[in-house]
């Protein structure tokens, strides 16, 4: 006899299906520390784990270095992130609008943000604003890109939990006499953020890790001093390994972070 979908889907796996998930996981894990391995190995063989290529990382300028890097990071993706989150909300409530004339500019501007690449953007800001005679600084060449790009995600990300909040909530806010924007702004959307908070981290993180396209605006972020340091020491393994458990332990705070505001308030 067939099981139903949303048995197969949703019920508690079997003790069968326990034991092969974890069979998987073994040769999984096992695969993947092979292969860890291999690489390790690669690099010892090539010389990339030799002492002189690690030695510079007990200079306190070294880490100076990157500490500064790291604070263009930080300093670029916390103003894109608020960007984002603020200017999303205002496409969110365009597109939720039942006035034609707001809610196709908004659905057009989202659209136009999510379909086109944050590099592109980022080439418009450096290399077409300064000929219509608009200067931005190299913070703001890459930050500004980086937040309209995630504003239009984010506003679709808002629209899904703004969806899958109980129509009865709208209902009977209404019934109490609330205004549509009370009904928004004091009913719904603060239940819609409970929905979407793993949403709006992942787009967090990837703010944090679009700031390495400041290259190409030769902004001082953590990549960009990566580099730096790897033109002067030829230390490519050991300093993308350095700079890639610095992005691992800032996505990791963010998350973290978000935990604790996810967290119901007594």
């Amino acid at each position: 006899m067939s099981r139903p979908l949303e048995d197969i889907l949703f019920a508690a796996p079997s003790p069968r299906a326990r034991t092969t998930t974890r069979m998987a996981s073994a040769i999984a894990a096992a695969m993947l520390l092979a292969l860890a391995a291999a690489i390790g190995y690669r690099f010892h063989d090539a010389g990339q784990l030799d002492a002189p290529f690690w030695e510079f990382f007990a200079w306190p300028t070294t880490w100076a270095f990157l500490a500064k890097g790291l604070l263009g990071t930080l300093k670029s993706s916390a103003m894109a992130a608020a960007i984002a989150l603020s200017f999303g909300l205002v496409l969110l409530v365009g597109r939720l609008s039942r006035l034609k004339l707001v809610r196709w500019p908004s659905v057009a501007a989202i659209e136009f943000l999510r379909g086109t690449p944050t590099l592109l953007l980022i080439y418009v800001c450096f290399l077409v604003l300064p000929t219509l005679g608009i200067k931005l600084s190299t913070y703001w060449m890459l930050t500004l890109p980086i937040g309209l790009s995630t504003a239009a995600v984010v506003a679709e990300v808002y629209r899904a939990g703004v969806l899958a909040v109980p129509r009865g909530q709208t209902d009977a806010a209404r019934s109490l006499g609330m205004t549509e924007a009370q009904v928004f702004f004091l009913i719904v959307f603060p239940q819609a953020l409970r929905y979407i908070v793993p949403a709006l981290v992942a787009q967090l993180v990837i703010v944090v890790k679009d700031t390495t396209f400041g290259y190409v605006v030769t902004y001082g972020e953590l990549m960009q001093n990566a580099k730096v340091l790897i033109a002067n020491y030829h230390a490519l393994v050991p300093v993308y390994l350095v700079v890639a458990l610095l992005y691992c332990l800032v996505n990791y705070a963010i998350s973290r972070a978000s935990k604790r505001l996810s967290k119901p308030m007594h």
